[in-house]
């Protein structure tokens, strides 16, 4: 079995029909895996049986202990390579974990979101982590930043192409443009808002060591992510009273009821929409 050829025939599928780049990514690393188990057992993927399948995914709950988020990309992995690839229709929808965990989303407390402000020195890591937070921003959203997508006259900034391939714009806080026109001059970004030593976009793993190193120098132990940050936007938008639909909109959810869960957080109320950022 040439296990990279159908990688990347594979690949090349998702690539068609526009699915993102990490999305390939970890798809493709699934059913590597997948594929190279089933080589160990001398199987091609066409004459695996649906209940091969099911022994695989049981076998990863077992061995490996994965979550349900990942049980379920392991299976939507393996469910459409072999539809796409394999030219064959599963009947896989019972591997699918239908038990959801119900945890309320962890988040900053508007203190500890100043003192983490505070404990940052760098001009480029602090608009990183405003940036974060005042906007709501997914991590991979605020690593796809443009110096075009910065609106600096309707004080608006366009997020592309984000989660489910959709463009939306959140508000720029008005105490961040100074320190975003500072970081520019100091750092001289050439495409992306953001880029690494060498041009470029700046990476994830630098990102999430400038949150970590910022919310340890400004002392809490709480594990702190640039997804808490975006909690923590929609947390306060709500106890500001902020109307949920709006929050939906900023966040980019498709659906309000993925907003909801932080309504069990703080009581809501319409109100204009304003950044936590300039709430401090």
């Amino acid at each position: 079995m040439d296990i990279e050829n159908l990688i990347s025939v594979f690949e090349r599928k998702l690539i068609f029909q526009r699915y993102r780049t990490s999305s390939i990514k970890n798809y493709s690393s699934s059913v590597r895996s997948f594929l190279q188990m089933a080589e160990k057992r001398f199987h091609r993927p066409d004459e695996l049986s649906e209940n091969e399948i099911e022994k695989y995914v049981y076998w990863k709950i077992k061995k490996d202990h994965i979550s349900s988020s990942y049980q379920r990309m392991i299976v939507a992995s393996i469910d459409k390579f072999y539809s796409s690839v394999v030219g064959k229709n599963l009947n896989i929808r019972h591997l699918y974990p239908s038990r959801k965990k119900h945890e309320l989303p962890k988040y900053l407390t508007r203190a500890e979101v100043k003192r983490i402000f505070f404990s940052i020195d760098n001009p480029k890591h602090a608009c990183i982590v405003k940036l974060l937070y005042g906007c709501g921003l997914r991590l991979n959203e605020l690593l796809h930043l443009k110096i075009s997508d910065i609106d600096s006259e309707k004080m608006l900034i366009h997020i592309r192409l984000s989660k489910g391939n959709k463009d939306r714009m959140v508000m720029l806080p008005p105490t961040l443009l100074p320190e975003l026109r500072n970081y520019y001059k100091i750092s001289h970004p050439k495409d992306y808002l953001f880029e690494g030593q060498d041009g470029g976009m700046y990476s994830a793993k630098s990102v999430q060591t400038i949150v970590k190193t910022a919310a340890t120098k400004a002392g809490i132990t709480k594990p702190v992510s640039p997804h808490i940050l975006r909690h923590s936007f929609a947390t306060h938008l709500l106890e500001n009273g902020t109307d949920v639909r709006y929050i939906q909109q900023l966040l980019g959810h498709s659906s309000v009821k993925t907003t909801e869960i932080y309504t069990h957080i703080t009581d809501i109320a319409k109100s204009n929409i304003k950044s936590p950022l300039d709430m401090l």
